[in-house]
């Protein structure tokens, strides 16, 4: 292997050999594999002098031993002829050349086909310039007549107009490179030449030189060196000099240069010429303008004198680049007549902008485009005086052209309108929007002046804005021109939000119902999805939440209606706002305009649908609140928004659903606790499609291990569920019977009391329920834990609620039997709730049945017994009268019945007593819906009237939450003789010592009194009262009944058998 510092010593030391004789073949074996090694390095150096070697080489071998080694040396040496570096692509052509005049073109039959196609390569400028280059030496070491043959080709195409850039820019080259290898024999070609040249340089029959599509830098680069050269020649000056100077218009010309040039050239080429390389000193690459402006300073003696002779064939010039439609054409001239007037002064104006006028009037669009670039670049170069004193004729000229039919001209117009405004400021308004404004109601111009205005938004939207909001707002809002400028406002668009958005809302509102509302709601939709930044998206969602609280239906409607479709395509970051809208948007689900509802259920939807997960997870608390706050709202009613066909709840099920599945404990508890809340305000036709959605994560997270409090709240859940949509839960079944009956095994007592309540619900459901009494009741017998019997006793009675009419009378009897047993329990709680399901069962007995258990153990004879059965007995009784009480007041039954409650009520144990009063009011509201408050038992009466007088304060509260519960029914009202004597002994409780009876007297009188609906009754009675009763009713009237009154009624269970 050859290492760089080996390889360049070796060449280094052939290049200082002198040779005296042929090198032989075996020499040559051993010099060219290191020649062959060298082109592969990555000095220049070493590069360079393997291709000097090999240009020498062939002088000093014969040509068929140096034959072997080309097809291994000519692609070194190619790549060596399009290096990056100039000096290697120099040696190389030398190399090229020398080796084709030396071996003959015979054994090189590809070189001039590849040079000819690399001289075209679009791949680099570097590529062409070895290529021309190459090709030069090549041409010159074939001779003068491979000249003549090549060269009427080379001249036919470069001066064609329609190839493209880099090919002609590669034959141009060939003229910097060819005139260097003939010498003097290249002066026949001097003449045709230069027209090639002139073409290049300067635009003749529509060539676009200066137009820059891609390597078109390099080529005019080249004409203007080319051009240099020959004025040099031609003037007798030498190029070589340094033109940098602290100005750019410090000359360097002579007088007898210029006469030179015109002797030449002739004056009108002269013109031609300098107008072009004028021209070049404002082109878009800075080293056409280098080169540009360093001929210039040379040939030229002094610029502005020079100037004014080539004017008018500049000026022509100049109007047919500004009508190109290259974009840097226009660029270069619009600079160009810059510079004019900074280089002639604002006294050449009168001059100017005449012609730019007319050009404005001219058929061509890209001319008057034009135009509106060179004004730019006038008004940039000119004192703000002088732009005011021709404003009379460049107002109108912008104002013309932001009309203009072609967008391209308005789009180079608003430019000009932003230099006028920069220069003349706030006239420029004045004097150009307030027309373009009133061009918008001309059908013909409309659409014209509506992008202008928007081209004119696009480059001053800062100053333009604050000019045409109050305009475009002020009534009737202009929706459409405002969607059409908010495209282009950018962040000045946010700065006036406080008035758009109730200009908005006004419009939307006229258009609610319309045939044109969708085209409105699309315009305002266009205005608020033009905001991008964060203190814009808060105004609007801001404002718009406030104005959905309005008390004007139409106006919720709006900005309900903009809502959803902003967020149905907005694609910025809300998620700092997201629970303020939600709370806003579920607040709106309460609304009385349906279409409100609708809007806001999507615009919900919206939002929650493009949630991930960690997002769902943290709105799960708000969203509890949101919905507890509407429940609030529609006082046990159903939520509107929640009941709208095909929608339900799907909203907010998906987050919901996710914080069951996913949350953390207290997420799950959250969210069971919110879907809750949700079902409840749902009707079931609305729940129904959500049935499997709401079900399968419930039943799921119920059967893992989780605190007590998630699963009573995933029970309740269920609970809640099943007694709203029953039925649609029916394929749940046994994934539900499992769930709830291994829930009442928890060690939680919450979670066994919500499994037992769940269960009563999903037996409604159940056709075959005979094995699921007797697996309860098994499990009851088996119960050792007092806790867990209580529940699964308590669930047994739900069962019986539900579906006692459809068990086996044998297992009904089993039941009977095993309840009868638990009577006397001496464990309180299940004694309590062994009566509760025997009250219960008395519903579904036959009558033979009814008859054994009433006159055996309910109504037996109590003489002797122990207490915790009489206490049993007693409770059965309660909740029987309760359950069943057409069956125990009929005439069998009645008056034994009756005297059983009467003598429990006064029984000297408080239990059995309050016991025996709660009977009685079961048996009194019985009396009440049957047979109105006018056949009501007197003894029932006087016994209370004893009750709430009694001793124990525990009697006396319990009679007074009976009777409480007792009159909150809205039941016929009693007589007011009966009333009286409760009423007076409730008073009296309104001075008890204990506070608990205190407050339930006043309690109770409220609902005896039925003062939530009037005072009619309390008229009646104190007519028949006593002063100082009257006085006492008054005092308390005043101080707490009024009050009472206007609150809702508590839904408390007087029940005592049913655990909680």
């Amino acid at each position: 292997m050859f290492f760089f510092g080996i390889t360049q010593t070796c060449l280094q030391t052939l290049l200082d050999t002198k040779f005296v004789h042929f090198i032989d073949a075996p020499s040559l074996a051993l010099i060219m594999p290191i020649v062959q090694r060298a082109f592969q390095d990555r000095s220049t150096d070493t590069r360079k002098m393997a291709a000097q070697i090999i240009g020498n080489m062939y002088s000093l071998t014969d040509q068929k031993d140096l034959s072997p080694y080309l097809p291994s040396v000519i692609p070194g040496l190619k790549a060596s002829l399009l290096d990056p570096v100039p000096e290697v692509r120099t040696v190389s052509a030398k190399a090229l050349g020398a080796m084709v005049k030396g071996m003959g073109e015979s054994c090189f039959d590809d070189l001039l086909p590849w040079l000819m196609e690399t001289l075209a390569s679009e791949q680099s400028s570097v590529d062409r310039s070895g290529a021309a280059q190459g090709l030069a030496e090549v041409m010159a070491g074939l001779g003068v007549e491979k000249l003549d043959k090549l060269m009427p080709d080379v001249v036919q195409t470069a001066s064609k107009v329609d190839i493209a850039s880099h090919v002609r820019d590669g034959y141009i080259m060939m003229f910097i490179y060819l005139p260097l290898t003939f010498g003097d024999k290249f002066t026949p070609y001097v003449g045709p030449i230069i027209p090639c040249i002139l073409k290049v340089l300067v635009p003749h029959n529509g060539v676009a030189v200066f137009c820059h599509l891609a390597f078109s830098l390099n080529m005019t680069f080249s004409s203007v060196q080319l051009l240099g050269d020959l004025l040099f020649h031609i003037s007798g000056v030498t190029g070589k000099m340094t033109t940098e100077t602290a100005s750019e218009d410090d000359n360097f010309g002579t007088a007898a240069s210029n006469k030179a040039i015109i002797s030449a050239l002739g004056a009108e080429r002269r013109n031609r010429v300098l107008s072009g390389l004028y021209m070049g000193r404002s082109d878009t690459q800075l080293v056409v303008r280098q080169a540009s402006l360093h001929v210039w300073k040379i040939v030229v003696s002094n610029t502005p004198r020079t100037l004014r002779e080539i004017l008018p064939t500049l000026f022509t010039l100049l109007l047919g680049f500004l009508a190109s439609t290259c974009p840097d054409k226009r660029t270069i001239a619009a600079r160009t007549l810059g510079d004019l007037v900074r280089k002639l002064g604002e006294k050449i104006l009168p001059e100017i902008i005449p012609i730019l006028e007319e050009g404005l009037r001219s058929d061509k669009s890209d001319e008057r485009q034009g135009v509106c670039i060179g004004l730019s670049e006038i008004m940039k170069s000119t004192s703000k005086d002088a732009v005011l004193v021709f404003s009379e004729s460049l107002v109108p000229t912008v104002r013309k052209a932001l009309c203009d039919p072609l967008e391209e001209v308005r789009e180079a117009a608003a430019k000009t309108f932003e230099q006028l405004h920069a220069t003349i400021g706030h006239q420029a308004l004045d004097d150009i929007l307030p027309t373009l404004l009133k061009q918008l109601d001309d059908e013909d111009t409309a659409e014209f002046a509506l992008d202008g205005l928007k081209q004119v938004m696009a480059v001053k939207s800062r100053s333009v804005l604050p000019y045409l909001v109050p305009k475009l707002t002020a009534p009737p809002v202009n929706t459409r021109v405002l969607a059409f400028l908010s495209a282009v406002a950018g962040d000045a668009l946010t700065r006036h939000l406080g008035v758009i958005l109730p200009a908005l809302l006004s419009s939307l509102k006229g258009k609610l119902g319309a045939e044109d509302e969708a085209q409105e709601l699309c315009s305002c939709q266009t205005v608020i999805l033009s905001v991008e930044d964060e203190v814009g998206q808060r105004i609007i969602i801001e404002d718009l939440l406030e104005a959905t609280r309005g008390a004007d239906p139409g106006l919720r409607q709006a900005a309900a209606t903009i809502l959803n479709a902003y967020f149905a395509r907005t694609r910025l970051d809300y998620s700092a706002h997201t629970r303020t809208l939600l709370s806003g948007l579920i607040r709106l689900l309460n609304d009385s305009n349906p279409e409100v509802l609708s809007q806001s259920w999507d615009t919900i939807n919206s939002i929650t649908k493009k949630l991930d997960a960690s997002s769902q997870l943290a709105l799960i608390d708000d969203l509890h609140r949101d919905i507890r706050s509407a429940a609030a709202d529609v006082k046990g009613q159903h939520l509107p928004g929640f009941c709208l066909p095909k929608k339900g709840v799907t909203c907010i099920l998906p987050v919901l659903r996710e914080g069951v599945l996913t949350g953390s404990p207290e997420q799950k508890e959250e969210a069971a606790k919110a879907l809750g809340g949700v079902i409840k305000l749902t009707s079931p036709e609305a729940l129904r499609p959500s049935v499997v959605n709401i079900t399968g994560p419930l039943i799921r997270i119920l059967g893992d291990r989780f605190a007590w409090t998630v699963k009573t709240a995933l029970l309740e859940t269920l609970t809640l569920l099943l007694a709203k949509v029953g039925i649609a839960l029916k394929p749940f079944l046994p994934q539900l019977q499992t769930t709830f009956l291994k829930a009442l095994q928890d060690s939680s007592r919450a979670v066994r009391l919500r499994a037992a309540e769940a269960l009563g619900q999903l037996v409604s459901i159940h056709t075959k329920v005979d094995p699921l009494f007797t697996e309860q009741l098994s499990a009851i017998r088996n119960a050792e834990d007092s806790g867990v019997r209580e529940t699964m006793l308590q669930a047994l009675r739900f069962v019986i609620q539900g579906a006692g009419s459809k068990v086996d009378p044998a297992i009904r009897k089993s039941i009977t039997t095993t309840l009868l047993g638990m009577l006397g329990h001496d464990e309180d709680a299940t004694r309590m709730a062994s009566a509760g399901c025997v009250g219960e069962l008395c519903a579904f007995l036959s009558e033979e049945e009814l008859k054994s258990v009433l006159l055996h153990h309910v109504l037996a004879d109590v003489s002797g017994v122990d207490w915790m059965v009489r206490h049993g007995r007693s409770l059965a009784l309660a909740i029987a009268v309760k359950s069943a009480p057409e069956k125990l007041c009929e005439k069998d039954y009645y008056d034994t019945v009756t005297e059983t409650i009467l003598a429990s009520a006064t029984a000297d144990r408080i239990p059995i007593a309050t016991s025996g009063i709660r009977g009685m009011g079961f048996l009194l509201r019985h009396q009440f819906r049957t047979e109105g408050g006018s056949s009501v038992s007197q003894r029932i009466i006087t016994q209370f009237v004893k009750c709430l007088q009694n001793q124990s304060s525990d009697i006396r509260l319990v009679s007074e939450r009976v009777l409480w519960w007792v009159f909150k029914d809205p039941s016929p009202s009693m007589e007011a003789s009966l009333i009286k004597p409760l009423l007076k002994s409730l008073l009296d409780n309104t001075k008890d010592k204990n506070t608990s009876v205190r407050a339930q007297s006043e309690h109770t009188i409220v609902n005896l009194l039925r003062l939530r609906q009037g005072e009619d009754t309390m008229q009646t009675i104190t007519a028949i009262l006593d002063s100082a009763s009257n006085d006492l009713l008054s005092e308390c009237h005043r101080r707490s009944l009024k009050k009472i009154a206007s609150l809702p009624d508590s839904n408390e269970e007087i029940d005592d058998t049913i655990l909680t």
